[in-house]
């Protein structure tokens, strides 16, 4: 089942439950899945599984970020719905990497594409990036990736 047709069962099941909070999660998660798909041409159920999940990872991210920011404005309770949403996102994204294991793909890459030098990061970051989509930050790979291209 793809991720569209798993957030489209989600909705159903949080509308039964009555859940809020899940619901304004999932039904965010849709509307931003069929905004892409609607740039394409296509239906939201046509959006491969590898781009719903670079919108996943940018709407937690988004979340945690709004729920930090809310956090220093002393907002706690919006900053606890942030919260509970981007709870509900991050059932959707796969695990996420270690320092150690992200260290150990971009070596990996850098040694199938035989980087040597900062010139070569666009290139790396690209693969990288894919390689890792939903599991590690792209500051975080970047970082690792400048660290040895140096």
């Amino acid at each position: 089942m793809s991720i569209y047709a798993t957030i489209s069962e989600g909705i159903k099941d949080a509308m039964r439950a009555k859940d809020r909070d899940r619901l304004a999660a999932l039904r965010d998660i849709k509307s931003k899945l069929m905004l892409e798909a609607a740039k394409d041409g296509s239906s939201g159920e046509d959006i491969p599984d590898a781009t719903a999940m670079g919108i996943l990872s940018k709407l937690y991210k988004q979340r945690m970020e709004t729920a930090e920011l809310y956090d220093g404005q002393g907002r706690a309770d919006l900053a606890e719905e942030e919260r509970a949403q981007a709870t509900v996102i991050e059932a959707f994204l796969p695990t996420a990497l270690t320092e150690a294991e992200i260290e150990a793909k971009v070596e990996a890459i850098i040694a199938e594409t035989g980087a040597s030098s900062m010139a070569d990061m666009g290139k790396v970051m690209g693969l990288a990036s894919a390689a890792m989509a939903g599991q590690a930050d792209g500051k975080v790979i970047s970082g690792i990736v400048r660290a040895k291209l140096k």
